[in-house]
C-alpha cells in the first residue's frame, strides 16, 4: 500500500510540474486548476507578509556591508549557482572580497555553519560547499540568513559585500542588489505555488536596484535584461577534480570515442535533460540516469560494473573517488560567463554602492 502510494504521489508530481510548463492548449491543467485555492491562499499571505514589511510591523535587518541577492521568482534551478560563481568572479577582477550566506538547501542540518575546506555536503549542502571550494571565498549557511551574514562577517571581517546565493523571498534580509535569474522555463503557466511554479507574483517591469539575467539562449519573459553564455568547459577525472585540477575540453572530446553502451551520463539537478543535451551537442553517445535534485550519492546509483560516468560538479562534490570501485568517473565542469553589458551594469550598481569597480 505505501508502495503504491509513493508510486501515485510521484505521478501526480510529475503530472503537475508538466502542466506547470506545459505550452497553453497541449495539456489539459486539471490538477493544476484543482489546487488554484491553494494557490490563491498562498498568494493572500505573502502578499499580507509584504504588507506587514511596507508598513513597518515586521523590520528588514541592517547590515553592516551591502547584501546582492541572487534569486528567481520559479521553484527549481534557474542558475542562481552559476551566477553566484560568475558574480563572485567578477567582484575578485574588481579587487573586491566577498562572502556568500545561503541555506544549504539538501543539507541534512538546519543550524549555522561556516563551511570549511573539509565540510561535508550533507552537513552543509552541495552548492554552498562548491561554491567554496571552487571560489575560495568565506561561505556560511543556516536558516535565518541574516543571522548566518552577521556569523560570517565577524569570523571574516575583512569582507566588503555579501552574496545571498537564494533568499529572494526571505524579505527580513537587507539588500542592494537583486540579480533575477530566469532559465527557458520562464514564468511557466503564471500560477503561484502550488498551482504553478511562482514563488511570488510577477511583475511587467523591475525596479532601480533589480537586474534580470537568462540562463537560456533567449529571453524567456518580457522582462529586459542581460544573457548568459552557458556551455560545457570540459572533462576531468573525479580524482584529479578533487586534486584541484581544472576541466579539459579536449579530455571531453576524446569521450567521443566511447561507444553508448560504456558511457553513462547522470545528474542529480532539477532539470538533467539541459546537461544531457549540453554533453549531446559536444557529440558524446551515452545512456542517461537522471536523479532527484540533490541526490546524496549516499548510495551509488549505477551498477558497479559500468566502465565509464559523466556527473556534474554538483554530484561530484558528494562523491569521493574511493567510493567508485572500477567505474571511471569523469566530472564535466560548466563555463558561465556573463556577458559585458551585463558586467557594465552591475559595476555601475556596485560604484553606486560605494565599492569601486572598473570593467578590465
Amino acid at each position: 500500500m505505501n508502495q503504491q502510494g509513493g508510486t501515485l504521489g510521484r505521478r501526480l508530481a510529475s503530472r503537475l510540474e508538466r502542466e506547470w510548463y506545459a505550452q497553453v492548449g497541449s495539456l489539459t491543467p486539471w490538477l493544476s486548476n484543482l489546487l488554484l485555492p491553494l494557490s490563491w491562499l498562498y498568494t493572500g499571505l505573502s502578499a499580507l507578509r509584504a504588507l506587514l514589511y511596507r508598513w513597518g510591523w515586521k523590520e528588514t535587518a541592517k547590515l553592516p556591508v551591502p547584501v546582492i541577492v541572487v534569486g528567481n521568482w520559479i521553484v527549481g534551478g534557474a542558475g542562481k549557482t552559476p551566477t553566484t560563481l560568475a558574480l563572485i568572479q567578477l567582484l575578485q577582477k574588481q579587487g573586491l572580497k566577498p562572502g556568500v550566506i545561503s541555506r544549504g538547501y539538501g543539507r541534512n542540518f538546519d543550524d549555522l555553519r561556516l563551511i570549511q575546506a573539509d565540510s561535508l555536503a550533507s552537513e552543509v549542502g552541495d552548492e554552498p560547499l562548491l561554491i567554496h571550494l571552487r571560489a575560495g571565498v568565506p561561505v556560511a549557511v543556516g536558516r535565518d540568513r541574516v543571522a548566518v551574514a552577521r556569523a560570517l562577517l565577524q569570523a571574516h571581517p575583512e569582507i566588503q559585500l555579501l552574496i545571498s546565493d537564494d533568499g529572494l523571498q526571505h524579505l527580513r534580509l537587507p539588500r542592494e542588489l537583486a540579480v533575477l535569474v530566469f532559465d527557458e522555463r520562464g514564468l511557466g503557466n503564471g500560477r503561484l505555488l502550488p498551482a504553478g511554479p511562482l514563488r511570488q507574483r510577477p511583475r511587467l517591469q523591475t525596479g532601480p536596484q533589480e537586474l534580470v539575467l537568462y540562463n537560456a539562449a533567449h529571453p524567456s519573459t518580457g522582462l529586459p535584461g542581460h544573457l548568459a553564455r552557458r556551455r560545457l568547459a570540459g572533462a576531468v577525472r573525479l580524482q584529479d577534480w578533487w586534486r584541484g585540477q581544472p576541466a579539459s575540453l579536449q579530455a571531453l572530446h576524446e569521450l567521443r570515442q566511447r561507444p553508448e553502451s560504456e558511457l553513462l551520463a547522470t545528474a542529480g539537478m532539477a532539470h538533467p535533460q539541459r546537461f544531457f543535451s549540453m554533453l549531446a551537442d559536444q557529440g558524446l553517445r551515452f545512456q542517461t540516469l537522471p536523479l532527484p535534485d540533490h541526490y546524496s550519492f549516499a548510495k551509488i546509483p549505477w551498477p558497479a560494473s559500468f566502465p565509464a560516468v559523466l556527473l556534474t560538479e554538483k554530484d561530484a562534490i558528494k562523491l569521493r573517488p574511493e567510493r567508485c570501485a572500477t567505474t571511471e568517473v569523469w566530472v564535466v565542469a560548466l563555463d558561465f560567463q556573463l556577458d559585458a553589458a551585463c558586467e557594465q551594469a552591475l559595476c555601475e550598481q556596485l560604484q553606486g554602492l560605494g565599492l569601486r569597480a572598473t570593467v578590465q
